[in-house]
């Protein structure tokens, strides 16, 4: 009976709102992280919104000579 609850929630997760999951998340270059994105990063999607985020890098400042 747990199982189906927990089964349950990871589908309801999974399409609630702007969720893309992870597979989107790591093809983009970021990855899934509860709570918050660490320094650094940023928020760049959901993979399950809106506990589960999609951070990346922040892109390093190009400097041209």
């Amino acid at each position: 009976m747990g199982i189906l609850v927990l089964v349950f929630i990871f589908i309801s997760l999974s399409q609630h709102g702007d969720a893309h999951g992870p597979d989107s998340c790591n093809h983009g270059g970021g990855l899934c992280r509860v709570g918050t994105c660490i320094s650094g990063e940023y928020l760049a999607q959901y993979c399950f919104e809106p506990i589960i985020l999609c951070c990346k890098n922040l892109s390093p400042a190009t400097t041209e000579s």
